[in-house]
């Protein structure tokens, strides 16, 4: 292989926008063929009972993976299987209930037609996605889809370039046309991704951060300001929280209110954390999302705010720092 080092930056730009447009070509003329074969692709995938296993072998192998990923976390339940693991023992994870999609350029793997006979003897259904509607994969299958391009990317029309492009994005299309056939929400994308930034926003309550217990600053309102400003610094909230005999939450009293009222009394020991406090102080249910407490928080500008039951019984309070210790904001 001879490696020409003399090429300019222009002509890397050259070819990078050559690829960019073969490939976008490509799926242009993808987008304009596509007819009822994908329709009917689409309810056999929403109406599986078993799962949809994704296989390929090589470059087209790599786009099954991503495509099963993508189905699997996007409603429909779907793994990927190894067209060469496949015939060496995988095809024990096949039932006669499952729908398989096959990636083929060529339509001639013979990986892959293992695969596909076995699954039919199974009873499982087939659908393929190949750049020539003739080959044998294609006409063996239930359903085919055509994901034949001019020519790839590559120069030398050899690597798969703008084919596995074109049959991710086919992959995609699909996931996406049964995301929205089910009413896939965000709630439900969140559930299938619990330890990414969505999952938190969506699935984290103020009951899950919020402080209780013996880490709550508690006074009642004739408490001295001394014992007060004691419990602020042993709970490190910022504040106290005035309550009544009955535990309902009468007051805050915080950082703020205390250089409020030294700004208006001067000497304060002598008073009670009642002649300072703010009376009824904001609230928020348990059960609410912690990423929409956030938001009413940095709307009122409140660093702390207070977790009640319905009767407006304390449970908690949450500082602006669990937030993001919890990484919700």
């Amino acid at each position: 292989m001879n490696q020409d080092t003399s090429v300019g930056s222009s002509q890397h730009l050259a070819s990078a926008r050559r690829t960019f447009s073969i490939e976008i070509q490509a799926l242009q003329a993808l987008r304009d063929r596509l007819d009822e074969h994908f329709e009917q692709a689409v309810e056999m995938l929403l109406g599986c009972q078993g799962r949809v296993v994704v296989t390929g072998i090589g470059k087209s192998g790599h786009i099954a993976r991503k495509v099963a990923a993508t189905l699997a976390s996007t409603g429909t339940p779907a793994f990927f299987m190894h067209g060469a693991e496949a015939i060496h023992g995988d095809l024990g994870m096949l039932t006669g209930q499952d729908i398989v999609i096959a990636i083929s350029y060529s339509g001639s793997a013979a990986e892959l037609m293992t695969i596909l006979t076995v699954a039919k003897r199974m009873g499982a259904r087939i659908i393929t996605i190949t750049g020539n509607p003739q080959s044998e994969l294609a006409v063996n299958a239930d359903l085919h889809l055509d994901g034949g391009v001019e020519h790839e990317a590559c120069p030398l029309n050899l690597a798969p370039t703008a084919s596995t492009t074109a049959a991710l994005v086919l992959g995609d299309a699909l996931a996406v046309a049964c995301l929205q056939a089910r009413h896939f929400s965000a709630e439900d994308f969140a559930r299938s991704h619990p330890g990414g930034a969505l999952g938190r926003r969506l699935l984290t309550y103020v009951r899950d951060v919020m402080r209780h217990g013996d880490a709550l600053p508690l006074v009642h309102e004739d408490t001295p300001m001394h014992e007060a400003l004691k419990e602020m610094s042993a709970k490190s909230m910022g504040m106290t929280i005035v309550i009544d005999a009955e535990r309902h939450p009468i007051g805050i009293f915080t950082d703020g209110d205390l250089r409020r009222l030294i700004e208006k009394r001067g000497d304060v020991r002598h008073l009670k954390v009642g002649d300072g406090m703010t009376r009824n102080p904001r609230t928020v249910s348990p059960n609410t999302l912690a990423i929409e407490a956030a938001a009413y928080m940095d709307a009122g500008r409140l660093n702390q705010i207070l977790v009640v039951d319905e009767a407006g019984l304390l449970l908690g309070a949450l500082h602006m720092h669990d937030l993001m210790a919890a990484k919700v904001i």
